[in-house]
């Protein structure tokens, strides 16, 4: 019975933690990008959402629900920690290093290469246990897919 009772609790908040859901703390870490130079334009936010449409599969109505979530506790974030434990945990090497580009890729979304942007992404890589090595590699990447379009 007492199983039975803690189990409900932790579903419960599990629905009130939103940050649980890997793809909402990707989206969070994408959001905090975009936020990191002080100003979240529309082409950042279209990259947001392309990004949880190709990369990650999700359908419009998911998409516009995990990008208010993300965009929501990216206002109120006081640490990365909590999403980047979330998304190592759920993704492999080559999935957190396609994250790292795709952190680029919203941070260059703009046009400018902020160093408040870069500064953001070279922290969350050691957090997502992304090498400078990758995460350089990925930042080249990106580059050369915003060159292209």
């Amino acid at each position: 019975m007492f199983e039975a009772i803690r189990n409900f609790f932790a579903s419960a908040e599990a629905d009130l933690r939103p940050e649980t859901d890997p793809h909402v703390a990707a989206c969070t870490l994408l959001v905090e990008a975009a936020l990191a130079d002080g100003i979240y334009a529309d082409c950042e936010q279209d990259q947001i959402r392309d990004i949880l449409t190709g990369a990650f599969g999700l359908s419009d109505a998911r998409v516009a629900h995990v990008l208010e979530q993300g965009e929501e506790l990216a206002e109120s974030a006081v640490d990365h920690h909590r999403f980047t434990k979330v998304v190592k945990a759920c993704l492999s090497r080559q999935e957190r290093i396609a994250l790292v580009e795709q952190l680029w890729l919203v941070a260059l979304a703009d046009g400018e290469k902020s160093p408040f942007e870069d500064a953001f992404i070279r922290r969350i890589g050691p957090l997502l246990a992304v090498d400078d090595r990758d995460r350089i590699f990925a930042r080249t990447r990106a580059e050369a897919r915003l060159r292209t379009r």
